[in-house]
């Protein structure tokens, strides 16, 4: 228990009520949790580790992984914190030198594999259980909305520092249009045994260009009746679909 008052101070209030400032000792222990949650996730599977089993491999106590953690669920909520973090950094280093939507896109797609590639070994273990609506581990749930809003959030700084603009009546819809093509290619990716995801990697390379062409094609006159179409099903049926697993619904009845 001395240890977890120890590491309970690590968290210390900021200034004015903000939100608590990790010290140093207290990040390193989160930090040797959770790998050693992802270790054992990859060696025991997700199913068969417990936060005791975390918590003797990580030589902490069962409270104190508690204290960080508050259940397995949120372990994977920290990992999908961790590789967001990370693929963000890399994806900004591609937006950083592209204007080129399809070199925007296709940066955001392939950085993502490059950082998730460690994990690809126990990446099917968690899908049998985010792929549940009402697990917690869903990218839809509630719990995944932070990581999933800064993942739309990075798509719609490719799209808006692009040379080329889609139509704007798409453009509050497209962000999320694009993450939800990218958790397809993440469910491809999840079930991808080529060597290296290769697969993966073509497919990305490919879909890019078509929908980097698709956002250009968008703003011309003669299809602006498809495109409010498009919108209208989007609208309807795509985005409802996903929002509702999030608790967040379209209300009201379907465009006609």
């Amino acid at each position: 228990m001395a240890g977890e008052a120890k590491d309970a101070e690590g968290a210390v209030g900021a200034p004015g009520g903000g939100a608590p400032r990790r010290r140093p000792k207290s990040e390193q222990t989160r930090t040797l949790i959770l790998e050693t949650a992802l270790r054992l996730f990859e060696e025991r599977g997700y199913d068969r580790t417990t936060m005791r089993a975390v918590a003797s491999e990580a030589g902490v106590s069962v409270g104190n992984a508690y204290y960080y953690f508050a259940s397995k669920e949120h372990l994977v909520q920290g990992f999908y914190e961790r590789i967001g973090a990370e693929h963000r950094a890399a994806a900004r280093t591609v937006l950083a030198q592209e204007r080129n939507l399809t070199e925007r896109l296709r940066g955001v797609y392939l950085t993502w594999f490059d950082v998730a590639e460690p994990y690809h070994g126990f990446a099917a273990q968690f899908f049998r259980n985010a792929a549940d609506p009402d697990s917690p581990l869903s990218p839809f749930s509630p719990e995944s909305r932070p990581a999933r809003e800064a993942a739309v959030a990075l798509l719609r700084e490719a799209l808006s520092g692009a040379r080329v603009n889609g139509d704007p009546e798409l453009a509050e819809l497209l962000p999320e249009v694009l993450w939800l093509h990218q958790m397809g290619l993440v469910l491809y990716w999840v079930y991808d045994r080529s060597p290296g995801c290769s697969r993966s990697r073509a497919l990305a390379d490919r879909t890019a260009p078509l929908t980097a062409r698709a956002v250009a094609l968008s703003r011309w006159r003669v299809l602006r009746p498809l495109v409010r179409d498009v919108r209208h099903v989007l609208e309807d049926f795509v985005l409802p679909t996903a929002a509702g697993a999030a608790g967040r619904g379209r209300d009201g009845p379907p465009h006609t």
